[in-house]
């Protein structure tokens, strides 16, 4: 095989083991060369243990494949509990501490025979306060979060696959900066008990990977069913939904959703513009508001008895969450239900929205994630989205745009972005 072992998508990988060409244990070794070569610049682990996975990998090569990641090597976001290592939340609050079982979601990754090979770093409980990790290709640049690690680690081909979780715009931004392809499915499609809550009226579990063909084999896995079947596609039709925050995509961000659906549209797409009518236009304040509330309610035990350890960012964010009203708080879910409901009545049947994934490339600095502004939206009307590299943006870091399904079709949804990204030609399958 020409292409090193850690290179591979989970589906390349997978059925490469299966197929005998070569195994686990080489798999996990070539990620963990590439882990030891990289990990000091990218900062991308908050904890690993080399040994234990090549212990499982030697003993899951010595069994038939008995589910769809056999042999596969995962990230797991730290703040999803692992009964084998640390949960730490990149707070010293939960410093060493060791979860009881895995959460729900790692059991099931477990299941379908994936090696747990180690924990990525968030941001602070999957907040806005960032860890350590840098941007693989350029280390003054941050990777975005919350889900940084998992999205700099499999951008940088440390692993196939890793999971994050998003409340505002921790999966599909950071996927967006690293160049991957990053999955948030509908909201409650994937059980997140063991995963530290941030606001559970937003909180969805998602992952990286970097091919199409991985995305509805992991979601299957993750969802406990079957994989769904991307619908077959042909002349899709496409919404391009610019949004009120417009004016805050970089111009090269804005040419690109421009060209994109524009050569979309030149290979068979029907594509028309859709601007979201009110109240859609106040569901980016109201999703600070949902996730304020939701982290102070959350977080009342840490607030009462560690609150000098929570950091300044997250510390306002509970104190303005612990602010609101009874009646604010009420208006602000009422609001998002009620655009949640209307949204698939401005949309055709089996159409797909495309949008930005994030105002530009990763931004310079490392004292934020970026700016979530594309991603609030589409995360508190609890619809699933997919972003897809299409090219580097000036400064040769990646550029991606987002695929929304407005009725939560997850085949739907799939099979547009496939057709997409072959109408774009663009290297994500396999």
């Amino acid at each position: 095989m020409s292409q090193k072992p850690h290179t591979l998508s989970v589906t390349a990988a997978a059925t490469a083991i299966a197929a005998g060409n070569f195994t686990s244990e080489a798999l996990v070794a070539s990620c963990l060369e590439r882990i030891a070569e990289r990990e000091p610049a990218v900062l991308a682990f908050a904890y690993y243990d080399a040994d234990a996975a090549l212990a499982a990998a030697r003993r899951l090569d010595g069994m038939a494949p008995s589910g769809p990641l056999h042999g596969i090597p995962v990230g797991i976001k730290d703040i999803i509990d692992t009964a084998d290592m640390p949960t730490e939340c990149n707070s010293p609050i939960y410093a060493g501490h060791r979860p009881a079982q895995d959460a729900t979601c790692v059991a099931r990754l477990r299941r379908a025979g994936a090696i747990i090979l180690g924990k990525t770093v968030t941001t602070e409980f999957a907040s806005t306060h960032p860890g350590p990790t840098r941007h693989p290709r350029n280390p003054e640049r941050t990777p975005g979060g919350s889900s940084s690690g998992s999205a700099a680690a499999v951008g940088d081909t440390m692993l196939p696959l890793a999971l994050g979780t998003q409340t505002g715009g921790s999966v599909i931004r950071p996927s967006a900066f690293n160049g991957v392809v990053g999955y948030k499915p509908a909201w409650g499609l994937y059980d997140t008990a063991g995963v530290k809550p941030l606001a559970v009226a937003l909180d969805t579990i998602g992952f990286m990977t970097r091919s199409l063909d991985d995305v509805p084999l992991v979601s299957g896995v993750l969802a406990d069913r079957p994989a769904t079947v991307p619908a077959t596609v042909e002349n899709p039709k496409i919404a391009v939904v610019r949004g009120g925050e417009w004016d805050q995509a970089d111009p090269e961000m804005q040419a690109l959703l421009e060209n994109t659906a524009a050569r979309l549209g030149a290979a068979g797409a029907t594509v028309r513009d859709v601007a979201l009518p009110e109240p859609f236009g106040r569901i980016a304040a109201i999703q600070r508001v949902l996730m304020a509330a939701g982290a102070a309610d959350a977080f009342q035990h840490e607030w009462a008895t560690n609150r000098e350890k929570l950091s300044d960012p997250f510390q306002t964010l509970v104190a303005t969450g612990l602010k609101f009203t009874d009646a604010e708080k009420t208006e602000a879910a009422a609001v998002a239900e009620q655009c949640r409901a209307r949204l698939p009545n401005l949309f055709d049947a089996n159409e797909i929205i495309l949008t930005p994934s994030a105002p530009g490339e990763a931004p310079l600095g490392l004292h934020s994630t970026g700016n979530s502004v594309f991603n609030r939206v589409w995360t508190t009307l609890h619809v699933p989205c997919l972003t897809i590299p299409v090219q580097d943006g000036p400064n040769g870091l990646p550029l991606g745009v987002q695929f929304v399904e407005p009725l939560s079709d997850e085949a739907n949804l799939l099979g547009g972005a496939r057709w997409a990204a072959r109408a774009l030609d663009l290297p994500l399958f396999g």
